[in-house]
C-alpha cells in the first residue's frame, strides 16, 4: 500500500456553538491544509440556531482555549462526550465497501465489525489490497461506506454531513500517513503548529504545545529544520507530533513505517506505543510488517476485505 487517503470533504463548514467546544486536532489530511483553511474562513454564523453533529440542539459548555488577539478568535469545536474507559471509543458494525468501475465491482470490505477502547493500540495487518487503507478511510471519515456503521467517540461517522466530518477530523481524529505529508517550506515546529493555527489556538499555547510535542518525539533540537534537512524517520516523528497537536481521541496511522528501514520503523512503532500510553489515545495502525505486530495490544487481520483469525507472530527483541 503506497498511497495515503485523500479528504473528500468539501463545501462550507458550519460553525458549531461556541458554548460546546472540544480541543481540536489535525486537519483532515496533512497534505491538504489549504482547502480546510479556506473552508474555515467561509464558515457561516449559526449561533442563532446551534446544533450538534447529530442535529440535536447544542447546550452550553466550557470554552476552548483560543487566541486573544483580534481577528484570531477561538474556533468552535465539537461537543465531546466524556471519556469512559469502560465504553469503546470506536464501534464498527457490518462495514461494507464496494468500488465500481463501469460494470466491474470490487468488494473491498465485507461486513467488517470490531471495537476499540480508549488507550488501546490495535494493529490491522494484511497484504497489499486486503482492505486496510479502505477500513481506516471509513473509520476516519475520509470516505463513505456502502453499508454498515462507524461510531467514534459517540459520533455517528457514517451519518454525519461532510461539514461536520471536517470538524470531527479536526477535533477528534489525528492522522499519520506513509508519505509523511509535511509542508516543505515550513520548519518542523511550523508543521506541527499548522493544525493549531487552523483551530485558532492562542499563540502562546500553540508554541508551548509545539515544544512539548517535539520534545516528546525526540526532536527538540530540530525545531527549526525543514523536512529536506531531516531523515525519513525524523520526518515521520514530526508527522506523529503534528497528528497529536490538537489532542485527538483517536490516532489513525496508515503504514506509518512503510518508507522506513526496519530499525527506524520499529522506533516509530515504539513511539506510537509510548504516545498511546502518555496521551491516552486510541490508535489504529495498519501495517504489513510482522516485526511490528508484537508492539500492539491486539491484532486484526484482514484478508480479501474480511477479518480472519490473526496469524501468531513470534516475539521480536525490543
Amino acid at each position: 500500500m503506497t498511497h495515503s487517503p485523500t479528504d473528500p470533504a468539501s463545501g462550507k463548514a458550519p460553525a458549531t456553538p461556541a458554548g460546546a467546544p472540544l480541543p481540536p486536532t489535525t486537519p483532515p489530511h496533512p497534505t491538504t491544509v489549504a482547502p480546510d483553511q479556506e473552508a474555515a474562513s467561509r464558515q457561516p454564523d449559526t449561533a442563532q440556531n446551534p446544533t450538534r453533529p447529530d442535529g440535536t440542539p447544542a447546550g452550553p459548555g466550557p470554552q476552548v482555549a483560543g487566541s486573544q488577539t483580534a481577528g484570531d478568535e477561538p474556533r468552535p469545536g465539537l461537543a465531546m462526550p466524556p471519556a469512559d474507559g469502560t465504553e469503546p471509543l470506536v464501534v464498527v458494525e457490518n462495514l461494507r465497501k464496494v468500488y465500481r468501475t463501469g460494470p466491474k465491482e470490487v468488494v473491498a470490505l465485507r461486513d467488517v465489525s470490531f471495537t476499540a477502547h480508549p488507550g488501546e493500540l490495535i494493529a490491522i495487518r494484511g497484504r497489499s489490497g486486503s482492505g486496510k487503507t479502505t477500513l481506516l478511510n471509513l473509520v476516519g471519515g475520509l470516505d463513505r461506506p456502502d453499508g454498515g456503521t462507524v461510531t467514534v467517540a459517540g459520533y455517528p461517522v457514517t451519518r454525519m454531513p461532510e461539514s461536520r466530518l471536517l470538524e470531527l477530523r479536526r477535533d477528534v481524529i489525528g492522522f499519520v500517513f506513509q508519505s509523511f505529508g509535511l509542508i516543505p517550506v515550513l520548519s518542523a515546529a511550523e508543521n506541527v503548529g499548522v493544525p493549531m493555527r487552523l483551530a485558532r489556538t492562542a499563540a502562546a499555547e500553540r508554541d508551548e504545545r509545539v515544544r512539548t510535542l517535539l520534545a516528546m518525539v525526540g526532536l527538540e533540537k530540530h525545531m527549526n529544520q525543514r523536512p529536506y534537512e531531516l531523515s525519513g524517520g525524523q520526518q515521520q516523528r514530526v508527522a506523529v507530533a503534528r497528528a497529536l497537536a490538537n489532542r485527538p481521541r483517536l490516532l489513525v496511522a496508515d503504514e506509518p513505517t512503510g518508507q522506513l528501514d526496519s530499525q527506524t520503523g520499529r522506533q516509530i512503532m515504539q513511539l506510537l506505543r509510548a504516545v498511546v500510553r502518555s496521551e491516552g489515545v486510541t490508535a489504529l495502525v495498519a501495517t504489513h510488517d510482522p516485526n511490528l505486530i508484537t508492539l500492539a495490544d491486539r491484532v486484526l487481520e484482514l484478508h480479501d476485505g474480511a477479518f480472519v483469525p490473526a496469524t501468531p507472530t513470534a516475539p521480536q527483541p525490543a
